[in-house]
């Protein structure tokens, strides 16, 4: 080992310390007798452009590297570097920033500085847009122009009930007129007609007594106002479908507001609630079969347009600003209407649209009806005079009947603004 390390020291004289290094490095490579490729970089310091493609031996790896050492010298001069003592590697210096110089300006010209402090004012400036339409507001446009569904422009005098409303993403206000369309088709899917003459037992008075006490229990049980309107749904479709004893009626009642009240509220009320409130007229399985046997006549359809779906828009079409006591007298009147057996000709869109007019025309209304009802309802004045005239007659005679009395005690209170002392409108019971 000594005598091999002499004679590399000789045959090393006169040459540069890169480059008696680097061939320090190749000397085991050729005593092995392996070809290897040179590599790209040796030692970290230089680079080699051209491939090698014939093994390297000691004179032509000493050629290679003093081309190389050229090359870097040649370098140097662009990208000095310094030594870095712990790891025995050359570390380039960072070019020092040189601001270049400003180009002459004219004299007349004015020259204008943009600081970073002023860019970054101006982007949220910039950042500001106007909201775009959503994706779903798209999407509908550009369906109706495919199936060609051109809608007729709004009248001038027609308000916009939805302005306020634009970002309660509860109100549905891109397509909540489509949803209106939809339940404007399909409520008469699910209408009743005139099912009393099938009824042998059964007759108009009897199923007002029920309703009236539905309502009654209702307001017990301190439920939400879809829950009874879906539940007087539900019994006069399942009237309408079967025939029903008379010991039957109140258990059909019970059950249907049972499951009006399982589709609707969050905390329904138990089978045990509804019989201890009967007085114990049935039994728990009593309701549990009955259920069951509304459930299987009506297909378990129960997702259907009811009377206050339409109320809550034609109110909000109506009742522009708020008025409480007119929301309150719409309610009392549509109620009213449910009761009586004579408005069940009526479409559930109708009862609501001819509950409202009557509301405004008892609150002596400057304009009962106007465009923006029209629109949104659908209907003109013509079209529900007739059953906005059944629902003065029916407040006229509320407070002298006996048997049902529970509405007109309801919208008596003061909870509800006392508007079932208001007299009736006079236009309409003249008409």
């Amino acid at each position: 080992m000594a005598s091999r390390h002499v004679v590399l020291q000789d045959q090393n004289r006169g040459e540069p310390v890169g480059a008696i290094k680097q061939k320090n490095m190749a000397v085991p490579l050729a005593a092995q007798g392996k070809s290897r490729r040179a590599l790209g970089d040796i030692g970290n310091l230089v680079t080699l452009r051209q491939q090698v493609t014939r093994p390297v031996t000691r004179s032509f790896c000493a050629q290679l590297i003093a081309n190389a050492q050229k090359d870097a010298a040649a370098e140097q001069k662009k990208k000095p570097l310094v030594v870095n003592n712990n790891e025995n590697k050359l570390v380039p210096k960072k070019k020092a920033t040189v601001k270049p110089k400003p180009a002459p300006v004219p004299q007349n010209v004015t020259v204008i500085e943009i600081s970073p402090d002023t860019v970054e004012k101006q982007k949220p400036e910039s950042s500001k847009k106007k909201p775009k339409a959503s994706l779903t507001s798209t999407l509908t446009a550009r369906s109706k122009a495919v199936c060609g569904l051109n809608y007729k422009p709004k009248p001038k005098n027609v308000v916009n009930i939805d302005a306020q409303d634009v970002d309660n993403e509860l109100a549905e206000v891109e397509y909540v007129e489509d949803i209106y369309k939809f339940y404007k088709l399909v409520e008469n899917e699910t209408r009743v007609h005139d099912y009393m003459p099938s009824q042998p037992e059964i007759n108009d008075k009897m199923r007002a007594i029920l309703i009236d006490w539905l309502i009654e229990v209702h307001n017990k049980f301190e439920l939400t106002n879809e829950t009874l309107y879906l539940t007087i749904n539900i019994v006069d479709r399942f009237l309408a479908a079967e025939t029903v004893a008379r010991r039957e009626l109140q258990c059909v009642g019970m059950s249907a507001m049972l499951i009006a009240s399982k589709y609707e509220e969050i905390w329904a009320p138990e089978v045990n609630d509804f019989v201890q409130i009967s007085d114990r007229a049935y039994e728990h399985r009593h309701v549990l079969v009955m259920e069951k046997r509304i459930l299987g006549r009506l297909e378990w359809n129960i997702t259907v347009p009811t009377p206050y779906v339409f109320l809550a828009r034609f109110i909000k079409a109506a009742n522009t600003p708020m008025d409480t006591a007119m929301e309150q007298m719409v309610y009392f009147y549509a109620e009213l209407a449910m009761m009586n057996y004579e408005v069940i000709r009526f479409c559930p869109s109708m009862v609501a649209a001819a509950a409202v007019y009557a509301a405004r025309s008892t609150l002596n209304k400057t304009q009962v009806w106007h465009e923006t009802l029209e629109m949104h309802t659908g209907f003109s004045e013509k079209q529900v005079m007739e059953c906005a005239k059944l629902m003065a007659v029916f407040h006229s005679l509320a407070k002298d009947d006996e048997k049902r009395k529970v509405i007109y005690r309801k919208y008596s209170s003061i909870s509800r603004g006392a508007v079932a002392l208001y007299p009736p409108a006079k236009d309409l019971l003249a008409a």
